[in-house]
């Protein structure tokens, strides 16, 4: 028997997935502080400027950051407040359990991970 799930629950899920890569959540440490241009995400999270660029896209369109152009420039900020404080809440929350998430054995595949198990032929559980 298949359980469902709430609506609010799944679509909790998809935030939280989104926020999940890396990456993404890079970019938007970069711009907790202050509107930047993509050329200063760029630098502060050291990811290419395609990828950048397909992040904030991908921020934009589901309204967690919006942009202004400010000339020929064009300038990325978070659109709600709200996700500042997420990300602090999150920050506070590793105080307490982030020993223990970082050794969660459930947890232990990290982006880096994967790409050495391809290199050495080994197939990872998914």
């Amino acid at each position: 028997m298949k359980i469902r799930l709430p609506a609010s629950v799944a679509l909790r899920a998809k935030l939280f997935r989104g926020l999940a890569d890396p990456s993404r959540l890079g970019v938007l440490e970069a711009l907790r502080d202050s509107p930047l241009p993509v050329g200063e995400v760029v630098t502060r999270t050291g990811l290419s400027q395609p990828n950048v660029s397909m992040h904030l896209a991908c921020l934009a369109e589901c309204g967690l950051v919006r942009w202004q152009r400010r000339g020929k420039f064009v300038d990325y900020e978070i659109a709600d407040k709200r996700v500042v404080r997420l990300l602090d809440q999150a920050e506070a929350l590793l105080l307490g359990v982030g020993s223990l998430i970082e050794c969660c054995p459930r947890y232990r595949r990290t982006a880096l991970a994967h790409p050495v198990q391809q290199a050495s032929g080994r197939k990872g559980s998914r």
